[in-house]
């Protein structure tokens, strides 16, 4: 494969997110589709991983496996008029970077607690 197809798909793939970031605030999508979108978007946003990238090969296997596999089944479950509309609409619309700020701050706050109520737990079990 050449850089040139490598940068075709990175585009569909930045369009196919944003499109599932909008089926994801659409009102006709399911609970259950919405809360896999916030999963998989938030963790491709995310700057921490399950496996960190510094590990030699093993780091990006995630990257590849669980955001890919995400958003397959994504596709697969949300309502296909749904999907069809927000594709046209993310092609029309530029995404806004002043929103995934915020979201991304959001996501960081979230992991920063997580870390902590992590060490909590396990300072209390050292402790004891």
């Amino acid at each position: 494969m050449d850089v040139t197809s490598w940068k075709i798909r990175a585009k569909r793939l930045k369009g196919e997110i944003h499109a599932l970031y909008l089926a994801a605030r659409d009102p006709r999508t399911p609970w259950y589709a919405k809360a896999l979108a916030a999963f998989i978007i938030g963790y491709a946003l995310s700057p921490i991983d399950l496996i960190p990238d510094f590990i030699p090969v093993i780091g990006y296997l995630d990257d590849l496996i669980i955001v890919p596999a995400g958003i397959t089944l994504l596709i697969k479950i949300m309502p296909r008029e749904v999907l069809l509309e927000c594709r046209a609409k993310a092609q029309s619309q530029p995404i806004s970077f002043r929103k995934n700020w915020v979201a991304g701050m959001i996501i960081a706050l979230i992991w920063v607690f997580l870390i902590y109520l992590a060490v909590s737990f396990f300072w209390g079990i050292v402790k004891s």
